[in-house]
This record gives C-alpha cells, structure tokens and sequence, in this order.
C-alpha cells in the first residue's frame, strides 16, 4: 500500500475457512476500516460506493466459499472495485496447512462449511471440504496481492501483521492520539488511564503560602516546579520512556494512548510535569498529543487563607459539598449514604 495514496481504500479479506478471516476483519475494524461480512457479491460494488459517499473511504469486504458468486467472477467485480483506479484494491488471501485447520475445527467444535457435501462425517469430512475450499478458492487465491500463511501464526500475530500493512506506521491510517491527563490522586485516579504517573515526591507548592492559591497554569507555580532538580531529572527520564514505548503501542494498532500524571491535589504538580512532558514529546515525534487538567479548578484556595493566622471562616456549602464529595470518591462510593430512620419507627430484623 502507497504511504501517500489518497485514493479510498477497499480490502478483500479472504482465504481458508479457519484461517483466521474473522479475527483479520476485527483488526482492520480497530484500524478504522468499515468491515462486511459475506455480502452478496452484486451488491458489493453499490456498497463500496454508498460507503464512500458517507465519508468512509477504508472499507473491507470479508468473502470466503460460501458466496460463490463472486468466485466464479473475481476478475470482473474486482475491476467494478477498482473503479478504473479511483480505488485502492487489496486481497489479502489467509491460509493455512490442512493439519492446522483441522486442529482448529477440532478445537472449535464448529462443522466445516463444505463438510455435509462430502457425505462424511467428522475428520473426513473437514478435510474434504477444506480439498474442496482450495479448489474453488484458487482463482481467488491467484489474484491476491498478499497472502498470509497462518499456520503456525497466533491470533496476536496476524493483527501485527494488518496492523503493520494496514496502520499508521504504513501512511494509511490516522496516527496514534496521545493524551495527557493531569489529576489529583485525592479525586481518583482517571479510569481511562494506560499509564499512571505519581509526581508527588516532588516539591509540593501548596505549602509555599504565595503559590498556593495559583495553579500549575500560572508562571510562578511554573518557575518553582520546573526549577527543582528532582522535577528535571523526572522529566528526562520519563521522556526517554515515553519516547521508547509510544511508537510500540502505536505499532500495536492502539488508537489513544492516555497518560495520567497525579499529585495529591491536582492543582500544581502534575499541572506543570503535564505541559511539560507535552512540549517535549509533541517536538520530536510529531505525534498528536492533547493535555487535560481534571482537577486544576477543584479545591481552589482564595487568598485570603493564606494570610497570617486567624479565626477560621466557616466553609460555604460549595466548599463543604466539594469535601463530602471528595470523601466519597476516595471510598468509591457511589450512592449517598443511608438515611437514619426517624424515630419511633420500627427497626430491622
């Protein structure tokens, strides 16, 4: 497949029955291809075209023996595919030795498509429906312009191998998303988190009374955090990290990535090391990465509390909303508390 193609893109995925069509289709599904099953080969050319004209431009076709239609025809609905070159055509042709697949219908406990016309049963009968397979599929098979020999090929495995064909590292699909999640470990950890970074070993700006009301967004909070030896050699290290193991997952077909950064409150710390790490990724690689703040704006400190001491004000119901909030979050709970029961009424037995 052409990097820089931007011609729309249809994949046949076809082969051996067994072989592994219907785990291929869920792989080129996750790399943001619009997947088919068995469709009737008629139709195939006016769906390709349908498809194009709701803005999906990959799409992949799953055929195998039981639409025989399309067999006897592969040549001409190929070139309707084709579209005297508006489209970019693959077939990837899976196969595998008749032992293997054998195993694999043993393993399964699934009837061969062809077997109840061999007029045999068990062993046999996979194994002449499998001699019939090849037989039908060679036309199609003799038109592939990859096949793939799945033998001795985990499941795992051929999704590296369409990933690598068909993902971002070929050019044909989008580029991994990366984010960067800043957030108090006092609010919970995010739960879309891949990678989960805890920077609260590093100087903690909140016990510095002028910083503590300001966030990680503003210049001082910034020059104090990033001024710390610790915070740069934190930053080295997990930028070379980072930089070792993004483009691993991206080659895996990962579509997002998200990385979460937390200190206690999610205010200061985290909000710094966040940009930080975003700047000095985003450079190099060229990689899409976006940063979020969750807790940046929870638990804000007015001024005025970091004055000299002095009786202490009595929270607001936000504030005090904001710690029961807080507090059940941290138990993981999910519903309020039960009621306690007026008096006078009758208790459990």
């Amino acid at each position: 497949m052409s990097a820089t193609s931007a011609r729309p893109m249809v994949v046949v995925l076809t082969g051996l029955s067994g072989a592994g069509k219907s785990q291929g289709l869920h792989a080129l599904e996750d790399l943001g291809f619009f997947c088919v099953d068995n469709l009737p080969t008629a139709l195939a050319p006016e769906a390709v075209a349908l498809c194009e004209r709701g803005g999906m431009t990959r799409v992949a076709l799953g055929i195998d023996v039981r639409v025989r239609a399309f067999l006897g025809e592969v040549g001409h609905v190929l070139r309707l595919l084709e579209a005297g070159g508006q489209r970019e055509v693959e077939v990837i042709f899976l196969d595998a030795s008749d032992e293997r697949l054998l195993q694999r219908f043993s393993e399964s406990r699934r009837p061969h498509p062809l077997a109840a016309q061999s007029g045999h049963e068990g062993a046999l009968a996979v194994l002449d429906g499998v001699r019939v397979e090849r037989e039908r599929l060679a036309p199609l098979r003799a038109s592939a312009t990859r096949v793939i020999d799945t033998t001795n090929t985990s499941v795992h495995d051929l999704r590296r191998i369409l990933v690598a064909h068909f993902g971002p590292a070929s050019g044909g699909a989008p580029r991994m998303v990366t984010r960067i999640v800043s957030f108090g470990f006092k609010y919970g950890t995010p739960v879309d988190a891949d990678l989960v970074l805890d920077v609260r070993f590093l100087d903690n700006p909140y016990f510095v009374a002028e910083l503590r009301p300001q966030s990680g967004l503003d210049a001082p909070v910034i020059q104090h955090v990033l001024g710390g030896r610790e915070t740069q050699e934190f930053l080295r290290r997990t930028r070379d990290l980072l930089s070792y193991v993004m483009p691993k997952y991206e080659r895996e077909g990962k579509s997002y990535l998200t990385i979460a950064i937390g200190c206690t409150g999610g205010r200061h710390r985290s909000v710094v090391v966040a940009d930080a790490l975003a700047r000095e990724l985003a450079a190099p690689s060229g990689a899409t990465i976006t940063v979020l703040h969750r807790d940046v704006h929870r638990g804000a400190v007015a001024p005025s509390e970091t004055s000299s001491p002095g009786p202490r004000s009595t929270p607001s119901p936000d504030d005090t909303h904001d710690e029961r909030l807080s507090a059940l979050e941290l138990k993981g709970a999910t519903t309020p508390p039960p009621s306690v029961p007026a008096v006078g009424s009758r208790g459990a037995r």
